[in-house]
Protein backbone atom coordinates (compact mmCIF):
# COMPACT_ATOMS: atom_id res chain seq x y z
CA UNK A 1 0.00 0.00 0.00
CA UNK A 2 1.57 3.13 -1.01
CA UNK A 3 1.99 6.41 1.48
CA UNK A 4 -1.28 8.22 1.04
CA UNK A 5 -3.37 5.26 0.75
CA UNK A 6 -1.86 3.68 4.26
CA UNK A 7 -2.70 7.57 5.54
CA UNK A 8 -6.30 6.98 4.21
CA UNK A 9 -6.69 3.35 5.05
CA UNK A 10 -5.54 3.68 9.23
CA UNK A 11 -7.95 6.81 9.02
CA UNK A 12 -10.71 5.48 7.85
CA UNK A 13 -10.38 2.55 10.57
CA UNK A 14 -9.77 4.73 13.28
CA UNK A 15 -13.02 6.06 12.48
CA UNK A 16 -15.24 3.26 12.32
CA UNK A 17 -13.49 1.72 15.71
CA UNK A 18 -14.66 5.00 17.03
CA UNK A 19 -18.20 3.94 15.41
CA UNK A 20 -17.92 0.73 16.96
CA UNK A 21 -16.72 -0.70 14.37
CA UNK A 22 -14.32 -3.85 14.81
CA UNK A 23 -12.01 -3.34 12.29
CA UNK A 24 -9.53 -5.79 10.16
CA UNK A 25 -7.22 -5.35 7.33
CA UNK A 26 -6.32 -6.99 3.99
CA UNK A 27 -9.15 -9.49 4.48
CA UNK A 28 -9.01 -11.74 1.34
CA UNK A 29 -7.28 -8.75 -0.90
CA UNK A 30 -9.83 -6.55 0.39
CA UNK A 31 -8.57 -3.24 2.31
CA UNK A 32 -10.89 -3.29 5.37
CA UNK A 33 -13.45 -5.43 6.75
CA UNK A 34 -15.70 -4.52 9.57
CA UNK A 35 -17.83 -5.90 11.88
CA UNK A 36 -20.71 -4.26 14.23
CA UNK A 37 -23.12 -7.03 15.68
CA UNK A 38 -24.68 -8.30 12.81
CA UNK A 39 -23.22 -5.55 10.36
CA UNK A 40 -20.41 -6.47 7.49
CA UNK A 41 -18.74 -3.35 6.01
CA UNK A 42 -16.27 -4.42 2.93
CA UNK A 43 -14.26 -1.52 1.41
CA UNK A 44 -11.38 -0.48 -0.94
CA UNK A 45 -9.51 2.53 -0.26
CA UNK A 46 -7.20 4.78 -2.56
CA UNK A 47 -4.98 7.81 -1.72
CA UNK A 48 -3.94 11.25 -3.63
CA UNK A 49 -2.50 10.01 -7.15
CA UNK A 50 -1.81 11.82 -9.84
CA UNK A 51 -4.38 10.37 -11.94
CA UNK A 52 -7.14 10.68 -9.56
CA UNK A 53 -9.81 9.49 -12.13
CA UNK A 54 -8.58 6.79 -13.51
CA UNK A 55 -7.23 5.35 -10.08
CA UNK A 56 -10.56 5.98 -8.66
CA UNK A 57 -12.60 4.12 -11.12
CA UNK A 58 -10.28 1.17 -10.74
CA UNK A 59 -10.87 1.45 -7.15
CA UNK A 60 -14.78 0.71 -7.88
CA UNK A 61 -13.62 -2.58 -10.14
CA UNK A 62 -11.25 -3.72 -7.81
CA UNK A 63 -14.36 -3.12 -5.28
CA UNK A 64 -16.91 -5.02 -7.91
CA UNK A 65 -14.25 -8.19 -8.06
CA UNK A 66 -13.75 -8.38 -4.50
CA UNK A 67 -17.18 -8.34 -2.85
CA UNK A 68 -17.65 -11.74 -1.50
CA UNK A 69 -20.72 -13.93 -3.14
CA UNK A 70 -22.03 -14.65 -0.13
CA UNK A 71 -22.33 -11.15 1.09
CA UNK A 72 -23.85 -9.76 -1.97
CA UNK A 73 -27.20 -8.03 -1.10
CA UNK A 74 -26.45 -8.58 2.81
CA UNK A 75 -23.16 -6.83 3.62
CA UNK A 76 -22.13 -2.95 2.74
CA UNK A 77 -19.23 -1.86 0.30
CA UNK A 78 -17.98 1.28 0.67
CA UNK A 79 -15.03 2.79 -1.68
CA UNK A 80 -12.45 4.98 0.56
CA UNK A 81 -11.14 7.74 -0.61
CA UNK A 82 -9.19 11.77 0.29
CA UNK A 83 -11.30 15.03 0.14
CA UNK A 84 -9.95 15.35 -3.39
CA UNK A 85 -10.64 12.40 -5.11
CA UNK A 86 -14.80 13.01 -3.91
CA UNK A 87 -15.45 14.55 -7.18
CA UNK A 88 -14.81 11.90 -9.07
CA UNK A 89 -15.90 8.50 -6.43
CA UNK A 90 -19.41 10.81 -6.59
CA UNK A 91 -19.26 10.33 -10.45
CA UNK A 92 -20.98 6.58 -10.37
CA UNK A 93 -24.92 7.55 -9.97
CA UNK A 94 -26.60 7.41 -6.45
CA UNK A 95 -29.05 5.07 -7.88
CA UNK A 96 -26.03 2.12 -8.60
CA UNK A 97 -24.48 2.96 -5.62
CA UNK A 98 -27.69 1.98 -3.30
CA UNK A 99 -28.07 -0.70 -5.61
CA UNK A 100 -25.02 -2.15 -5.15
CA UNK A 101 -25.07 -1.18 -1.82
CA UNK A 102 -21.56 1.15 -2.18
CA UNK A 103 -20.95 3.78 0.03
CA UNK A 104 -18.42 6.70 -0.62
CA UNK A 105 -16.42 7.27 2.44
CA UNK A 106 -14.53 11.11 2.24
CA UNK A 107 -11.51 11.04 4.46
CA UNK A 108 -10.81 14.66 5.41
CA UNK A 109 -6.76 15.78 6.51
CA UNK A 110 -8.45 16.36 9.83
CA UNK A 111 -8.94 12.79 9.81
CA UNK A 112 -12.67 13.05 9.94
CA UNK A 113 -14.97 11.30 7.68
CA UNK A 114 -18.03 12.18 5.54
CA UNK A 115 -20.31 9.16 4.37
CA UNK A 116 -22.00 9.81 0.99
CA UNK A 117 -24.64 6.79 0.07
Amino acid sequence: MRGDEERVVQLFCAWLTSQGWGVEREVDLVDVAARRGDERLYAEAKGRTSSIGLDVDTLYGQLLRRMPAEEVGVAQFGVVVPAEAAGAAMRVPARVRQLLRIDVYVVNLDGSVEVHS
